[in-house]
């Protein structure tokens, strides 16, 4: 257990992205309700998620960790989960292919529900009204009623967060993880992409690895894990009252362990050090994500490592690089060679949605060309310095929205409107995400092959 800490020590802190909640005593009240309530994932599910980006930080494994910038109350149906799940998958089986790694799976579900916000407060035609949080704290509409933080949505956000582990698990162990059907909708995808020569030789190879493997008798009646998979929840841990009700004692280790998720990380807002967030994560033993954004310095970094991951332990902390395409070169190398000086395990993982939003047709949005930009030179500073790009962290849904532009499938700016439906950031549909996917395998291949060459070449 972390020194002089309790799930509650973080209240002693300062601390960034508070909600102005009108009834401390409303607060308290549901606190402690959700503090009885069952827990959501299980200490032993953290554990086998720690193990597997264990891996990956000793270069044997890659992260694949996406979903919605921010789930709503009002898109909570079983299709969209659905298709989420499937887009997912098949951007796994992708990357585990041309990695010939396994890939650890991630989303950014059932429990993604609260957000930091730039302004306390929006004005929109001379009135002013608190910012939008995320649907865990406030509503996005915009009058007062909406806007007030009520803690009452914190219990809503725990029913809605049940009730999707429950189908994802329902997905993952109950044969719609079939390699056969991930297999037979990313040939649909590649049938009818502008880019399709391109991504057919992969697709290929997979359907003839997937012949060969029939025909010796290994197929997903024979072999469970050609059927089901592994799928980890992970959300940004900003709601500290709720994370602390979320806290339990694992009953076989005598830890604690965050509840409401697998994985949870600091954001770019609330990594001060000194602050109520580090505080509160140094002391649970679930993977953490830690965000790195351009003001991180190396001697910072190293600090907020310590603290988070005193005992070295690998798969432990994951760091989040989101800098902006054009700024990866400027900052990245310094970290990574801070780092790797010092011998600190983590996984490095590549958010290239946060750093480039901009706004066109007073929508805010994010290139296609830009988020590929940063990923590129994600592995490009990685392997320059011999270091292993770990995964990437994105923005997506399983939908046809309209929110990113460009892809093979070009959405334009003035399309933006047609099917623009995120509550928060823009994020990339399921026709970008998947061809994301496939870039990103030709990025891991590329370093596969360099690497390979540095070995024989070494003797």
């Amino acid at each position: 257990m972390a020194k002089d800490w309790t799930p509650s020590s973080w209240r002693n802190m300062p601390i960034e992205q508070v909600p102005d909640y009108p009834d401390p005593a409303a607060l308290a009240d549901t606190e402690k309700r959700l503090a009885t309530y069952p827990p959501l994932v299980f200490a032993g599910e953290a554990r086998k998620l720690t193990r597997s980006l264990a891996e990956v930080a000793e270069g044997r494994g890659f992260l694949l960790q996406g979903g919605d910038c921010a789930e709503s109350f009002a898109e909570h149906g079983a299709d969209n989960i659905r298709d989420f799940f499937r887009a997912f998958l098949q951007m796994a089986v992708v990357l585990t292919f041309a990695a010939s790694q396994p890939v650890v799976k991630v989303g950014r579900i059932a429990g993604q529900f609260a957000k930091p916000r730039s302004s306390n407060n929006e004005t929109r035609d001379g009135k002013t009204l608190p910012s939008y949080r995320g649907d865990i704290i406030n509503g996005i509409e915009f009058d007062e009623a909406s806007r007030i933080p009520n803690p009452e949505r914190q219990e809503m956000a725990y029913r809605q967060s049940a009730a999707t582990l429950n189908l994802l698990r329902a997905f993952a162990q109950g044969g719609y993880a079939n390699l056969d059907n991930v297999h037979q909708w990313m040939l649909g995808f590649v049938g009818g992409s502008p880019e399709a020569e391109r991504y057919r030789a992969l697709a290929d190879r997979i359907s003839e690895t997937m012949n060969f493997m029939r025909a010796i008798g290994i197929d997903a009646e024979s072999h469970p894990s050609l059927r089901e998979t592994d799928f980890f929840t992970s959300h940004e841990a900003l709601l500290l009252g709720y994370e602390e009700a979320m806290t339990r004692v694992d009953s076989t280790s005598g830890d604690w362990y965050a509840t409401s998720g697998h994985m949870i990380w600091i954001g770019d807002r609330t990594r001060q050090e000194d602050h109520a967030h580090v505080e509160f994560c140094r002391g649970i033993k679930n993977p953490i994500g830690l965000k790195c954004g351009p003001s991180m310095e190396p001697d910072a970094l190293l600090r907020l490592i310590d603290k988070l991951n005193p005992d070295n332990k690998a798969g432990r902390l994951t760091l989040i690089t989101r800098f902006g395409h054009e700024k990866v070169e400027a900052h990245l190398p310094k970290l990574v060679r801070a780092v790797e000086r010092e011998g600190r395990k983590v996984v490095w993982s590549c958010d290239p949605m946060h750093g480039n939003t901009i706004t066109l047709n007073d929508y805010k949005t994010r290139p296609f060309d830009r988020i590929l930009s940063e990923v590129q030179t994600f592995f490009d500073v990685h392997r320059a310095e011999g270091t292993h790009a770990g995964g990437i962290h994105i923005e997506m849904t399983g939908k046809d929205v309209t929110e990113c532009t460009g892809g093979a499938r070009p959405v334009l700016a003035e399309d933006l409107s047609d099917r623009y439906h995120t509550h928060c950031d823009p994020r990339l549909n399921a026709n970008q995400a998947l061809e994301l996917a496939f870039l990103v395998a030709e990025l891991v291949k590329k370093d596969h092959a360099e690497d390979a060459a540095r070995k024989v070449a070494a003797g």
